[in-house]
């Protein structure tokens, strides 16, 4: 049974082994994860799909000390007309099919948590007598009309903009107000880059244990990695990194590696990379030529990374640093296409014409 955690400031062993990083964002998660794990209290799990949310769900549960199980339903992927008798449970005849009687996850997961993933994605049919079971903290199965107590602690997450859909009556709003008692928002991948080194190496410890013949990442590698913008988030990382097993078995990668076949993905040919050839020469520091300025900046960051900014800094320059942007983007349009312009203005979807002027006034030659 995991102890529970009476200091806010000790961060559980289970959930130190589910969540990687050393990020201010990264621990400032941890955090508030353990502060809400041992309360009993529900949690609402806000971020990007690819985040980890599910994981953040288990870390809490782990760190509860409650016995019974952690139960998951992905409201986005059961079909609406299912999705009642898979959440509460039928009796018998209840409907075509219904051969025998089923509990549903809410008795399933009695004495410990049911987290209810995408629930943004639930209708608003469905909502209703969700918030009933809550309020009352009793169900029916669909077909019955006995009362079924129910022991739980409820967990909910969703990447939508469930502010925007209490707005627009797509979600209710009393529900909202049941569930979000302990908001928790999870970082984008691209929020704590500085963590990518260490979510590597765990998720390369997991391989391990299934197997041998597992790849080594140096440093140009993880720098690639650290300038990537990471759509897919932590989901994305762990299929370049399972990618990276497949085709680089006991190999060390390079940053050329990186760009050319894992976030690209294209198959070294086995006639060029010779093992002879790859020892000789995996020690050779890989560069990529840029300014030096530039060397070690950030990938792009996604705009909606920009909505925090206040919270952390008094003021931005937005003409300069759009400046800055812009033309960061038009000289990697030009290297990449060798100079042509009119492959560079496409690669921009810009007219021939604007480019030529953008760079004349940014005095960009080529």
């Amino acid at each position: 049974m995991t102890k529970l955690n009476k200091d806010p400031n000790l961060i559980p062993l289970s959930i130190n082994k589910l969540i990687s990083g050393i990020s201010a964002p990264a621990s400032e998660l941890k955090r508030l994860m353990s502060v809400v794990a041992p309360t009993g209290s529900s949690a609402l799990i806000l971020g990007p799909t690819g985040s980890g949310k599910e994981l953040v769900a288990k870390g809490i549960h782990e760190a509860s000390g409650k016995k019974g199980p952690l139960i998951s339903v992905n409201c986005a992927a059961i079909p609406t007309e299912l999705l009642e008798s898979e959440l509460f449970g039928h009796e018998k005849g209840a409907f075509t099919g219904a051969d025998k009687s089923r509990a549903g996850r809410f008795e399933q997961s009695s004495g410990g948590t049911l987290f209810l993933d995408e629930i943004g994605d639930m209708p608003l049919s469905l909502q209703s007598k969700l918030l009933r079971a809550l309020e009352n903290k009793t169900i029916q199965r669909v077909g019955g009309d006995k009362e079924i107590k129910i022991d739980l602690r409820l967990i909910c997450a969703t990447h939508q903009n469930i502010d925007k859909y209490v707005d627009e009556g797509k979600f209710r709003a009393d529900l909202f107000f049941r569930i979000n008692v302990f908001p928790i928002i999870v970082p984008s991948l691209a929020e704590r880059i500085v963590d990518i080194p260490v979510i590597v190496e765990f998720m390369l410890s997991e391989l391990r244990k299934q197997g041998d013949n597992i790849p080594e990442f140096d440093d140009t590698a993880f720098r690639e990695l650290g300038r990537y913008n990471w759509p897919g988030n932590i989901r994305e990382l762990r299929n370049v990194v399972e990618r990276a097993a497949v085709l680089f078995p006991n190999k060390k990668i390079n940053g050329k590696n990186v760009l050319e076949n894992l976030l690209r993905l294209k198959v070294p040919d086995p006639q060029i990379e010779k093992d002879a050839m790859w020892e000789a020469t995996s020690n050779i520091s890989f560069e990529i030529e840029e300014d030096a300025e530039n060397e070690n900046s950030p990938p792009l960051p996604d705009p909606s990374h920009y909505s925090d900014w206040f919270l952390y800094y008094d003021s931005i320059d937005i003409r300069r640093h759009l400046i800055d942007v812009e033309e960061v983007l038009i000289k990697a349009a030009i290297e990449k296409n060798s100079g042509h312009i009119t492959k560079a203005s496409e690669c921009l979807r810009l007219n021939r014409t604007t480019l030529i002027e953008k760079m004349k006034k940014l005095s960009i030659n080529h």
